[in-house]
C-alpha cells in the first residue's frame, strides 16, 4: 500500500508550488495583470479555505478552553496552569521587543528617508489599555460569538468551565455535553484541514504574483531588519525554553511544529492555524487537557512576532519623518508594544491597528503607517508564523512544568 504524505509534506508542497507558479505569472504578465488575475480567479479558492478556518474557530476556541478546563478536574490546576502560561506569554513578549529594537537601532543609519504618496493616509484606529482590560468582559454572551471577540470568548470560556467544576454533580451533565460537542468539533476541524495545502497553493500564488521581486526594493532593509528579529527570537528564545525547561532538542521541536508555522505563514491569522497547531502538540506528547487551554489563550494573547514588528516599524517610521527617538522612548516602546501585543487578535492584519498605539506613544504621526501598508502582509507572514511557534513551545513548557516528560522520538508503527 503506498503510503500517504502528511500534513506538512503537503503543506510545504502547496507553498514551493505557490511560489514557483505566483513567480510564472508575475514574470509572464506582469505584477498588475498578475495581481488582479490572480486575485480575481486563484486567490477566492485561498479565501474560501481561510472562511472555513474562521467558521470553526469559534467553537473550537470556546468548547476547546471549556474542555480543557473541565478535563483538569480541578479549579485549583486551572488558576496554577494559567498564571505559568501567562508569565511566560509576558516575558517572552518583553524579549522581543527588546530583540526589535536591537535590532532596528543597529539598522536605523541604513533606513532611507521616504515621502508619503500625495494624498497618502492611512487611518488607523487607535486604542489603549484600559479599553484592552474593559473589552476582556462582555456584557452579553451572544456578541462575543457573532463578532469572534476573542478576549470575550476566552472569559466567557474559562468562567463557564470553572463554573461545571465548582457546580460539581451537578454540572456534569453540562460538562459532558461540552466534551461531546468539543469532539464533534474537532472531526469538523480534521475534514477542513484535509484543504490546507490547496487553500496555502492558492494564497501563495496570489502573495507572489501581486508582489514580486518590486516590493521590497527601498523598503528591503526594514524588511531584512524585521525577519532577522523573528529568526533571533525563534532560535534563541523558543530553543532555549524547548531545552532548558522541556528537556526536548530544538531539532524535534521545530520539526514537529513547521506544519504550524508553514500555514501561519501563508495565512497570516494564528487563530485560523490553531487547528494545525493544536495536531503539531499532540505530536509532541502535550496533554490535551493543557494544549486545549494554552494554545487558544496563546493565539490571542501571545504576540511575539507582532511585539518584534511593532518596534521595528516604530522606529523605522520615525527615521522616515525625521524623529529620533531617545532611550526613555525606546523603553515606552517596549512596555506599549508588550501591552498591545496582548490585546491583538489573532486574524490577518490585526498588527496594523495596534502599531497606531505604539506610534502614538512616542509621537510619531499614525498617518505615516501608509509607507509599509503596502507591504504589510509580507510583515505579517513572518510575525504569525513566529506567534504560532511561541504558543506551541508555552504548551511544551507548561506540560513539562506540570511534570510531564515530554517525548524525545516517536516510535515508527
Amino acid at each position: 500500500m503506498k503510503k500517504k504524505l502528511n500534513l506538512g509534506v503537503r503543506i510545504l508542497l502547496g507553498l514551493v508550488l505557490g511560489i514557483v507558479v505566483g513567480a510564472i505569472f508575475w514574470l509572464a504578465m506582469g505584477a498588475d495583470a498578475a495581481g488582479s488575475f490572480t486575485a480575481k480567479y486563484i486567490k477566492p479558492f485561498g479565501d474560501i479555505f481561510v472562511n472555513l478556518l474562521k467558521f470553526i474557530v469559534v467553537p473550537l476556541v470556546l468548547l476547546s478552553i471549556m474542555d480543557g478546563v473541565i478535563q483538569m478536574g480541578d479549579i485549583k490546576k486551572v488558576g496554577k496552569i494559567g498564571w505559568k502560561t501567562i508569565a511566560y506569554f509576558l516575558v517572552t513578549t518583553a524579549i522581543a521587543c527588546v530583540i526589535g529594537l536591537v535590532v532596528a537601532s543597529l539598522f536605523k543609519g541604513s533606513f532611507p528617508m521616504l515621502e508619503l504618496a500625495e494624498g497618502a493616509e492611512y487611518q488607523a484606529k487607535s486604542a489603549n489599555l484600559m479599553d484592552t482590560i474593559v473589552n476582556i468582559f462582555p456584557n452579553n454572551v451572544i456578541n462575543p460569538l457573532s463578532t469572534a471577540a476573542m478576549l470575550q470568548i476566552i472569559f466567557i470560556a474559562l468562567i463557564f468551565g470553572c463554573g461545571v467544576l465548582v457546580a460539581g454533580e451537578k454540572g456534569k451533565l453540562f460538562g459532558d455535553f461540552i466534551i461531546s460537542f468539543n469532539d464533534v468539533t474537532q472531526r469538523v476541524m480534521s475534514f477542513i484541514l484535509a484543504l490546507s495545502p490547496y487553500g496555502v497553493f492558492a494564497l501563495m500564488v496570489w502573495v507572489v504574483a501581486a508582489q514580486g521581486p518590486k516590493i521590497l526594493g527601498s523598503l528591503g532593509l526594514v524588511l531584512l531588519a524585521a525577519y532577522i528579529g523573528y529568526t533571533i527570537h525563534v532560535v534563541l528564545v523558543y530553543s532555549m525554553s524547548a531545552k532548558i525547561f522541556a528537556k526536548m532538542s530544538p531539532v524535534t521541536f521545530f520539526r514537529k511544529i513547521f506544519p504550524a508555522a508553514a500555514f501561519a505563514f501563508t495565512s497570516t491569522s494564528s487563530v485560523a492555524t490553531l487547528p494545525i497547531t493544536k495536531e503539531c502538540c499532540d505530536e509532541m506528547g502535550v496533554e490535551n487537557d493543557i494544549s486545549s487551554f494554552v494554545l487558544p489563550l496563546g493565539a490571542t494573547v501571545n504576540m511575539d512576532g507582532t511585539a518584534i514588528y511593532q518596534c521595528v516599524a516604530a522606529i523605522f517610521l520615525a527615521k522616515c519623518v525625521g524623529i529620533d527617538l531617545s532611550l526613555g522612548q525606546m523603553i515606552t516602546i517596549v512596555i506599549t508594544a508588550t501591552l498591545a501585543s496582548i490585546g491583538t487578535a489573532g486574524t490577518s492584519g490585526a498588527g496594523m491597528i495596534m502599531l497606531a498605539m505604539v506610534l502614538e506613544a512616542v509621537g510619531v504621526p499614525t498617518t505615516y503607517i501608509g509607507i509599509i501598508y503596502g507591504i504589510d502582509r509580507l510583515f505579517d507572514m513572518g510575525r504569525t508564523a513566529l506567534n504560532v511557534v511561541g504558543d506551541a513551545s508555552c504548551a511544551v513548557c507548561v506540560h513539562a512544568w506540570e511534570g510531564s516528560k515530554v517525548p524525545q522520538k516517536k516510535q515508527k508503527a
